[in-house]
């Protein structure tokens, strides 16, 4: 944050809750990613991204409480892309935005319009438009970094869903940089924070957010929907029953990839095989 910059400074109820009762188990964690993984530097312009659900609200207010506590300067704009929600749903995110006083700008887009009259994968389309719509508008704001609200267990599920669905060992990394809009960083900052914390600082703060609000799965909340997402997730809460350890071991394993013990590997694009230099290391 510039010294210049004019910001109002509000302590309320939600803020003292993350600096106290969910210092531990949220802030803390928060502050622990961007340390260990060098996410913000000073001089930086962040453009939080807000979808209006639970996971990016809450990054929106640890942004808030950083500007007063952080140790260098940096600037953070608040975005929430609408892809076309419905009055309800865009009603909502309003009201949480006031109530959490998170200063975002709304800026309206017609993706969902657009993805939902494709026949063919209208939730990759809709994915791909939405990013780069994210990125345009981030690089119009003249930020350099793009926060998303992706926790803990995004990246476990995400990582066993590799490789029972995709056949491969990847992981969702804390940051990336831009291979379409250079110069521009996409940054995960709630990457230690656990989903079932967020849940508890909601039912805490006694608010609701939107969930899917994506015009193709309107109404549809009562009606039995198992994606792979879901399929793994609870998957993994089945593991968790006979092994306590299965989460953490999922999300450090991608710490402890011993190339000696693999078939193959990607680097840049270029396959390799064990056999390349097997019989240099007998």
């Amino acid at each position: 944050m510039k010294k210049n910059e004019v910001l109002t400074v509000i302590n309320d109820e939600y803020e003292k809750a993350l600096s106290t009762t969910f210092r531990m188990k949220i802030w803390s964690r928060f502050v622990k990613a961007l340390k260990e993984y060098q996410l913000l530097s000073p001089g930086d312009k962040v453009c939080v991204c807000i979808s209006g659900g639970k996971d990016s609200m809450l990054m929106a207010k640890l942004f808030l409480l950083l500007r007063k506590h952080s140790d260098f300067e940096f600037t953070a704009k608040f975005l929430v892309m609408d892809p076309g929600y419905n009055k309800k749903n865009l009603d909502l995110i309003k009201k949480n935005l006031k109530t959490l006083h998170i200063p975002a700008e709304i800026v309206k887009t017609d993706i969902f319009e657009i993805a939902s009259i494709q026949s063919k994968s209208p939730c990759f389309l809709c994915a791909k438009m939405r990013r780069g719509a994210l990125y345009n508008t981030a690089k119009k704001m003249g930020c350099n970094k793009i926060a998303l609200g992706h926790h803990y267990d995004d990246v476990i599920v995400t990582t066993l869903m590799n490789m029972l669905n995709s056949g491969s060992f990847q992981t969702m990394l804390p940051k990336l940089h831009s291979t379409n809009y250079p110069g521009m960083e996409l940054i995960r900052p709630m990457y230690f924070i656990r989903e079932k914390d967020i849940i508890s600082w909601q039912k805490r703060s006694n608010l609701t957010f939107i969930r899917c609000a994506c015009k193709l799965t309107e109404g549809m909340e009562n009606e039995e929907m198992v994606s792979q997402r879901e399929e793994t997730k609870k998957l993994i809460e089945s593991l968790v029953k006979k092994n306590k350890q299965v989460e953490q071991n999922i999300f450090q394993a991608a710490n402890n990839v011993t190339l000696d013990m693999i078939l193959g590997y990607k680097d840049k694009g270029i396959k390799h095989s064990f056999l390349d230099d097997y019989e240099k290391k007998n």
